[in-house]
């Protein structure tokens, strides 16, 4: 872990907006989850939440490098339980999707506590997931397509809410609690060594200013 490396994970990590997230509704095709994510990490979202039956997201989330590493994910078992939890948390929840009765996307304020659902890529979201939001949103189609592909709409979307909350100082000071933020920064620094340390129900060591472990927490390991 050099000094750069270190202070470029942990200035990542202290502009992560633990208020903003993406529950992604069924979506399983291996390059729209990619490029989701990747947009998730670019604007700084800290961890998205996601129903995927078959399980593609989680096996793809588990084999992915790159933003992948960075932006944590929680599974759900069905729509329900995570719009539930998503209650439960106090989010609001905006379903990107077309009709007559969405608002534009535009016209949302970002700032606040914000879960944007997204839907499967042939059907879009259900009926039931729709009914559950608290508004629609929808993006302004002036050609012939009647939507466009869920990674670039959320990447779309996604920006508008960075614009808001850049223009809001949202991203000036960090807004984890300092105990996440010292656990995840290890797990950023140190992945494999976090891992045995979780295994072994072992505390992870401080690190100093230039990143480096205060100790070894695998010592009776040598």
């Amino acid at each position: 872990m050099t000094p750069e490396r270190f202070h470029k994970l942990k200035s990542v990590l202290y502009r992560r907006q633990p208020d903003l997230t993406v529950l992604a509704a069924d979506v399983h095709k291996p390059h729209n989850i990619s490029a989701i994510v990747r947009t998730c990490d670019a604007v700084g979202i800290h961890r998205i939440h996601a129903v995927s039956p078959g399980g593609e997201l989680r096996r793809h989330h588990m084999a992915a490098g790159g933003s992948g590493a960075w932006v944590g994910i929680e599974h759900h078992d069905n729509l329900n339980a995570a719009i539930a939890t998503l209650r439960e948390q106090g989010w609001k929840l905006l379903a990107a999707h077309p009709g007559q009765d969405a608002h534009d996307f535009r016209s949302i304020d970002y700032t606040l506590k914000t879960a944007i659902v997204l839907g499967s890529e042939l059907d879009g979201l259900t009926a039931e997931a729709v009914e559950a939001a608290d508004e629609v949103v929808a993006l302004p189609i002036e050609g012939m397509v009647e939507s466009l592909n869920v990674s670039v709409a959320a990447a779309v979307i996604l920006y508008e809410a960075q614009r808001q909350r850049a223009n809001a100082g949202m991203y000036d000071q960090t807004r984890l609690s300092a105990a996440e933020r010292e656990t995840v920064l290890f797990e950023w620094c140190y992945p494999e060594i976090a891992a045995r340390c979780r295994s072994r129900k072992l505390p992870y060591p401080e690190l100093s200013d230039d990143g480096q472990m205060t100790r070894n927490p695998l010592a009776a390991d040598l």
